[in-house]
């Protein structure tokens, strides 16, 4: 049984970080693409970062030089850290691993 579990989120203001978390279980992150995704209310889900299995990273316009997917083979855990982060980001953040494998999602909230 495949299952992806998120953290990091939080409430955090403008300019500043969080570091997200995705830890797998019944699935090799090494072997497969993974991805963060978000979605904001009202709004369709729309990918953020992804990581292929060979470690080519693609970004969305909107977040490239301020986010960074990464990944630890060894703890099977995916990361994405924010930085610089805008009220625009706040959204919920799903992990996502090879065809159709997904998280619960972590709310990140940006706010003065």
């Amino acid at each position: 049984q495949v299952q992806l579990v998120e953290s990091g989120g939080g409430l955090v203001q403008p300019g500043g970080s969080l570091r997200l978390s995705c830890a797998a279980s019944g699935i090799i992150f090494s072997i497969f693409p993974v991805g963060w995704y978000r979605q904001a209310p009202g709004k369709q889900r729309d990918v953020v970062a992804v990581l292929t299995s060979s470690g080519v990273t693609n970004y969305a316009d909107s977040v490239k030089g301020r986010f960074t997917i990464s990944r630890d083979n060894a703890k099977n855990t995916v990361y994405l850290q924010m930085n610089s982060l805008k009220a625009e980001d706040t959204a919920v953040y799903y992990c996502h691993a090879g065809a159709s494998f997904w998280g619960q999602g972590t709310q990140v909230t940006v706010s003065s």
